[in-house]
């Protein structure tokens, strides 16, 4: 008999786990998968029922019901171990599904995938970062730049709800934003960048389908070093929604690199992996090949 774990965030997408999750896990159910509920009052509360369960050696996979946000926290949890992870997409931002071919907001369909791939997981690579003392794996992005600084401000502001907090604060920060110095070292070798930011990124999109690194995969063993050099505020704002459908890649400010390892330093840059704030630079991250098993179907 199969086993789940199940974390559900009844939050995401404006409310929709609330319904899609518990739908997700009675789909599960309806399979025959006995299923614990590992959700917690909080982030780290989830977490902690999560590591236990693996631990314990008390569930054959992990699912997580939300957004990209979600799949951070399963990732962390899955990541170097035998227990796969399935994702009911539900979010904002669902990146990563999309990457996995996860029908979203399909609790139907998404437990069926789930179910079927128990006994055959795919392998993929993942992201790993170290910010300061912290440590973590990465299924998207790492960013620190421009979009990142968006992201804190939106952050830290309750209202308004919604896709529009973070057009806002992408116009408040435009107003004093100045290029960052970065220096970089790049599989060994050092560069100066002046730039609006840098993304290290393992998957093509993220930030709910910002497309920045269209060749990247998550099964080729490398991470996708994305950089937008120095231009000015009107041309950012012109070139940034090329970036949902790729064609930004063709802008003589852009640069992707592909590579095995990247260390960025620039003064008190945020970095935002998978959407969630994950320290300041300096940050180190490598590409970690075939380190989470999940429950999904690559093309």
């Amino acid at each position: 008999m199969t086993r789940f774990g199940v974390i559900l965030n009844p939050t995401s997408g404006k409310g929709k786990g609330a319904t899609l999750g518990p739908e997700f896990v009675s789909e599960l159910t309806a399979r025959g998968v006995v299923v614990t509920d590992l959700s917690g009052k909080s982030y780290s509360e989830a977490m902690e029922h999560g590591r236990l369960a693996i631990a314990e050696g008390s569930i054959d996979a992990l699912a997580v019901a939300g957004g990209d946000g979600m799949v951070h926290l399963g990732v962390n949890l899955c990541a170097g171990t035998k227990v796969p992870l399935a994702i009911m997409p539900c979010g904002t931002g669902n990146d990563a599904a999309m990457t996995l071919g996860i029908p979203l907001n399909d609790p139907v369909k998404a437990a069926e995938l789930a179910v079927a791939k128990v006994g055959s997981p795919e392998t993929v690579d993942l992201g790993l970062g170290v910010t300061g003392n912290r440590r973590f794996y990465f299924f998207n992005s790492a960013s620190a730049g421009f979009d990142a600084i968006v992201n804190r401000r939106a952050n830290r502001w309750k209202y308004p709800k919604g896709p529009s907090r973070y057009t806002l604060a992408m116009l408040y920060e435009l107003v004093t934003f100045n290029s960052l110095k970065y220096r970089a070292k790049i599989d060994g070798k050092s560069r100066d960048l002046d730039g609006m930011l840098c993304a290290v990124a393992n998957g093509p999109s993220y930030g709910g389908g910002m497309l920045v690194a269209p060749q990247a995969t998550v099964t080729d063993g490398l991470l996708d070093l994305f950089i937008v050099h120095k231009i000015s505020k009107l041309e950012l704002i012109k070139v940034f929604p090329k970036v949902f459908t790729g064609q930004h890649v063709s802008h003589p400010a852009v640069e992707i690199i592909r590579c095995e390892e990247v260390t960025l330093l620039s003064e008190g840059v945020p970095v935002y992996a998978d959407g969630e704030p994950v320290g300041v630079l300096p940050m180190t991250v490598s590409v970690a090949p075939k380190s989470l098993k999940v429950l999904a179907h690559l093309t």
